[in-house]
């Protein structure tokens, strides 16, 4: 699979003066450097980051003893602060990224996780809580629930109206793969009565006030209106697919989608956070840059009425929320408009002090990888008044207009924003525990690991950015539906109210695998697109050296044989044998001792190619060993350089 970094390189010879640096050769340099520092660390986080979050899933999860069957711990923190319990929201984010990710690349062992996923939610939907009961739906909006799916009875900030709104898009996501595969039985029968509960009850109190996701303020939040439409267009294109309807969706959402355009300040430049409230706030919050994303279709372009991350309202609010940290923080003092610096929730945030959180940096990075993505498939930037501000901090004179591909101020562009979005996954690097874990927030001042450690949502966050860095984009939701972003003249506050029903679920069936044939199951895109850049690119030493057209890469893992056994290395790729153990590459024992049993061999691969592989050990007789779950993932390097290094243990 060809990620679009492998076709615009940061740091290139696009990185020019315009960016009104006094050295440009060591701007080239630094740019190369650290996206190649950021191609290392993804290669290496990405398997932490899936192993880890798995690892905060019941009832098999490492840290999930005593957690329910699918069922997501927000964390395995049980004091200082208690994020041992299931939050609707958190679960539905983690597992829209896991569903993301599985149709990707099929996966048994992610399936059963989502199928156990869609057995827990089917159960707690049943649950009695503060917030209410099935049987009006009000006890939908309750947020989070103890680990063995029971009531928390506690205080706490309910109901909230938007985890309702995500597990339906989470469900939906899954119910597209069943139907592309074959299997619109199960999506029908099993899995569309636990959205439609959900659907029922965005169409009847998505006009109601509500705690946002931060779960602080009481009012009308932009994350929660953006999702509660996607779900409601989603959900009946899916109803229609299934052969069903669903009337209250198409009757409201139209309506929901006119609501959200009132969190637009033209004044102001940005999308405000939350309105319906009076707290004091500014109402810069990254909860408008987590909506983007999260309702991101690269169908819909840079289309402004749903927000889209390459929309200039999108880009405005994106500059005027990060930058609303640059001077709040210690640890991003000096750092300049148009470079990356650390991102919180909001700046008047005093929940321990007020940090930065690796998941809203990463969800900077992100939206901006979206923006790049739909921007290299439609062949054009658009700046535009609205949007000048964010353009003008990376390319100082840039002005308003549309440039296309072959342009080159597109590619300065380009180049310009694709830097700055590696720089907040640099910032992650930076700041990441040095075994790779993810905490919530990391300190204002110190940049050390606070508040509850392991959070699920980071470990989410950071799997969906580095999928986005590499071009791979989950399947649409409102692509070809005029109805996703046409706004009505008149909003009017319309709800409609339906039935609820009990869900009944035990299992699912067995052996729904992709169809016979099938490599991946046709629900990614992936662009196809030419470069405007020069063939050369600078090099760490800062002269000028061919860009790498090809990557030889030494693989080497730790492995004890015994004598007739041999190791090699299969993966998703032609060049590592698609899977087929008959086409796997042998790896060499030449180096083998039995102090240090390693294996190794080269495979040359494409310069920003992203893989996933693992070895395995082909026994005398023939048969196969495979490492442990889950597969490996490595980015190839893009640069100068035509080798590349990859060492592992066996898992």
């Amino acid at each position: 699979m060809h990620g679009f970094t492998s076709l615009l390189l940061l740091g290139s010879c696009a990185l020019q003066s315009v960016l009104g640096r006094p050295d440009v050769s060591r701007a080239r340099r630094d740019g190369v450097l650290l996206q190649r520092a950021v191609t290392d660390f993804i290669a290496t986080e990405e398997q932490i980051a899936l192993e880890q979050l798995l690892c905060n899933i019941g009832a098999g999860g490492c840290n999930s003893q005593g957690v329910a069957s699918g069922l997501v711990i927000a964390s395995p923190s049980k004091s200082s602060p208690d994020y041992f319990y299931t939050w609707t929201r958190d679960s539905a984010l983690v597992f829209k990224a896991i569903v993301e990710r599985f149709a990707n690349e099929y996966d048994g062992s992610l399936q059963t996780e989502i199928v156990n996923y869609i057995i827990s939610q089917a159960k707690l939907q049943t649950v009695s809580n503060p917030s209410g009961a099935l049987s009006d739906g009000q006890g939908l909006g309750e947020a989070k629930y103890l680990v063995d799916g029971s009531a928390f009875t506690g205080g706490w900030g309910r109901p909230q109206r938007d985890g309702p709104a995500l597990r339906a898009i989470t469900l939906i996501g899954y119910s597209k793969w069943l139907i592309a595969n074959g299997y619109t039985s199960t999506a029908t029968s099993l899995v569309w009565p636990v959205i439609r509960n959900d659907l029922t009850y965005v169409a009847q109190y998505w006009n109601q006030t509500g705690f946002d996701l931060w779960e602080e303020v009481s009012g009308s939040s932009f994350f929660t209106v953006a999702s509660q439409h996607r779900a409601l267009i989603e959900g009946s294109a899916l109803a229609k697919s299934l052969g069903s309807s669903c009337s209250a969706c198409d009757a409201v959402a139209p309506q929901v989608l006119c609501f959200l355009q009132s969190f637009w300040s033209p004044s102001s430049g940005f999308a405000l956070a939350n309105i319906n409230v009076n707290n004091g706030r500014s109402s810069k919050d990254a909860n408008v840059i987590l909506a983007s994303i999260h309702n991101f279709d690269p169908a819909l372009g840079c289309d402004a009425a749903t927000f889209q991350p390459c929309s200039d309202r999108a880009l405005s609010s994106h500059k005027v929320v990060v930058d609303s940290f640059r001077s709040i923080y210690t640890i991003n003092a000096g750092i300049g408009a148009g470079s990356a610096v650390a991102v919180g929730r909001y700046p008047e945030d005093s929940y321990y002090n007020g940090n930065p959180w690796y998941l809203n940096t990463l969800a900077a990075a992100e939206q901006l990888y979206d923006a790049l993505y739909v921007w290299q498939t439609s062949g054009s930037i658009t700046v535009t008044s609205t949007s000048l501000a964010f353009f003008r901090a990376l390319v100082p004179s840039v002005a308003a207009g549309t440039y296309p591909s072959t342009s080159a101020t597109y590619t300065t562009i380009y180049n310009a924003v694709f830097l700055y979005a590696d720089g907040f996954v640099g910032k992650v690097q930076q700041y990441a525990q040095t075994n790779g874990s993810l905490a919530e927030q990391y300190d204002r001042n110190t940049g050390a690991a606070l508040s509850a450690r392991d959070l699920t949502w980071s470990y989410a966050s950071f799997l969906t950015a580095a999928a986005r860095r590499a071009g791979v984009i989950p399947v649409g939701w409102g692509g070809g539906n005029t109805a996703a972003t046409s706004v009505p003249g008149t909003c009017f506050a319309t709800s409609q109210g339906g039935s609820y029903s009990t869900v009944v679920l035990t299992a699912f069936p067995t052996s729904q695998t992709p169809q016979a044939g099938q490599t991946t199951t046709g629900t990614f895109t992936r662009p196809t697109v030419t470069t405007t850049l020069s063939p050369t690119t600078t090099g760490g030493s800062g002269g000028d050296c061919p860009q790498a057209t090809a990557v030889a890469v030494s693989f080497t893992v730790t492995k004890v044989t015994v004598y007739g056994q041999t190791v090699k290395i299969v993966g998703n790729t032609s060049q590592l044998g698609n899977w087929d153990t008959s086409k796997a590459i042998a790896l060499s024992a030449s180096q083998y001792t039995s102090s240090n049993p390693i294996w190794s061999g080269s495979v040359t691969l494409t310069p920003g190619q992203s893989v996933q592989y693992k070895y395995i050990v082909v026994n005398t007789d023939g048969s196969v060993t495979w490492e442990a779950d889950p597969n490996r993932a490595y980015s190839i390097p893009s640069g100068c350089d035509s080798t590349a290094t990859k060492t592992d243990r066996w898992q």
